[in-house]
């Protein structure tokens, strides 16, 4: 921390490194509420408001000298304030893209059906193929239970069970990982809607509850397809 002292040498190399002509009148009030006058920077103000009054008769404001602590402190609410700033100017930007790219609530919906509806289209392919393999299964355990203790036909089929089970262990998880990509695309689209609704109220004149002209119904959306 800077001391008193380091403060105070400070001053007054400032005070007499300039050509006494130059040299302003120095104002403040101290601690004790008295108002001192000088004609270089005040010691017993050296932790408050200072005024000077150049010898052209310009005013002038010093603010209190700071320790490296209230310097840290001063520069990290400055990048605060900097961070503040970037991030306001970049959800402004994505809120503009956003609206580019969504200039009606219909033009949303009809996005938001086409990812899901692709989805639904793996997830229809993946529950038919789960189907064809629990058909697999059934023909497969008839096999083994008429094996029995064939010393070649049994390990075959036994073999040909583990992997059907295999197969249908990577599709079950095959589904669950598409049916938490509808999640997130149902998610993504609710989020993108909350933010997108002043941005359309804002386009058709700032009206509350009012959505640009073109704006359609919210058609249902697509059933997801069955298992």
């Amino acid at each position: 921390m800077r001391t008193i002292a380091t403060l105070l040498a400070g001053l007054l190399a400032a005070g007499a490194a300039a050509p006494a002509a130059a040299q302003g009148i120095y104002t403040c009030v101290d601690a004790k509420g008295r108002r001192l006058t000088a004609d270089r920077p005040i010691l017993d103000c050296i932790d408050r408001e200072q005024h000077e009054i150049g010898s052209s008769g310009r005013r002038r404001s010093i603010g209190p000298s700071l320790t490296a602590e209230e310097r840290a402190a001063q520069e990290a609410l400055a990048r605060k304030a900097e961070e503040e700033r970037l991030r306001a100017a970049e959800e402004k930007r994505r809120d503009r893209a956003l609206l580019n790219r969504y200039p009606t609530e219909a033009s949303h919906q009809q996005e938001r059906q086409a990812a899901l509806s692709r989805v639904d289209v793996v997830i229809a392919s993946a529950d038919k193929r789960m189907a064809e393999l629990k058909q697999e299964r059934t023909r497969l355990d008839a096999e083994l239970t008429s094996a029995g203790n064939d010393p070649i036909r049994g390990p075959r089929a036994r073999r040909a069970v583990e992997g059907n089970e295999a197969d249908q262990g990577a599709q079950q998880r095959f589904l669950a990982s598409q049916a938490e990509e509808r999640q997130r695309i149902t998610a993504r689209f609710d989020e993108e809607i909350v933010r997108l609704r002043p941005l359309w109220r804002q386009a058709s004149g700032g009206v509350a509850g009012s959505t640009p002209a073109s704006t359609a119904a919210p058609a249902t959306a697509p059933a997801r397809a069955s298992r």
